[in-house]
């Protein structure tokens, strides 16, 4: 994927309409764009020095205005899309047939689950997302919000866990918030964890934090070989008007 936007960044930094273009008059995607860029071209030329590099990178959730694509629509992607129940809420289940295994060696990650209203649908993740690698999944409704999945290896955080660990084994809710916090928000979360509590489900326990700012609501578990991140956020209009279907959507989630 790295290869594919450092293809893009090398061209669209050589072309005539980039060059004539000055910061004051570009729109804020192409900044963005022009940051990622630097941080891959940054990253390619350490790498070629024979430097390794090893970073966190945060979770960027796509602007307002993303346009939702429905699941059927997206290249490779296989609906886990129940239909609605008597309340218009529809459960998304992890497909098994669902590629994404994070690295080579990495046994299948194992499914999850949650429920959101009928008028969520899955967005595409993009290659050029800082952090894209992990985000497993990512879904979005203009009116209410919108969320991710991060699946991320443990021996990111640990070599000594095993191969079927437990939130508890990585740590009590608070080391938890402030070691993984900054994946989701992009920044330190001292002062920001309005609240946190720990739920159990056939077993498995899972830790959930409401944040702010900015506003979300993340669900920490772990299972097999990797740890899971469920986010869920939205702007303040959206948090004040939806905030008990973002809190429902937030509890929901269950590994199955």
């Amino acid at each position: 994927m790295e290869t594919a936007l450092l293809r893009y960044c090398v061209n669209f930094s050589s072309h005539p309409y980039h060059k004539k273009t000055s910061a004051h008059h570009r729109v804020d995607g192409e900044t963005q764009r022009d940051e990622r860029c630097a941080t891959v071209l940054s990253r390619r030329s350490v790498l070629a020095s024979g430097f390794s590099l090893v970073s966190s990178t945060a979770l960027v959730f796509p602007g307002d205005g993303l346009a939702v694509v429905k699941q059927g629509l997206l290249a490779g992607r296989v609906p886990g899309l129940s239909e609605p129940d008597d309340e218009g809420w529809r459960t998304y289940r992890r497909p098994d047939e669902k590629s994404g295994g994070h690295g080579v060696g990495w046994s299948p990650i194992i499914p999850y689950a949650f429920s959101v209203p009928q008028d969520w649908n899955e967005v595409p993740v993009s290659i050029a997302d800082l952090g894209g690698t992990e985000i497993d999944l990512r879904f979005a409704s203009p009116k209410e919000g919108r969320l991710s999945v991060i699946v991320a290896p443990v021996l990111r955080f640990a070599d000594n866990l095993g191969d079927d660990v437990k939130i508890e084994n990585i740590g009590p809710p608070a080391k938890v918030i402030n070691a993984f916090g900054p994946e989701v928000i992009g920044e330190n979360v001292e002062g920001k964890v309005l609240s946190s509590n720990v739920a159990e489900h056939q077993g498995r326990l899972y830790y959930q934090f409401e944040l702010e700012p900015p506003h979300v609501l993340i669900t920490a578990t772990a299972a097999g070989n990797r740890l899971y991140l469920f986010s869920v956020t939205g702007n303040g209009l959206q948090w004040k008007r939806h905030y008990k279907d973002l809190k429902r959507i937030a509890s929901s989630f269950r590994i199955v």
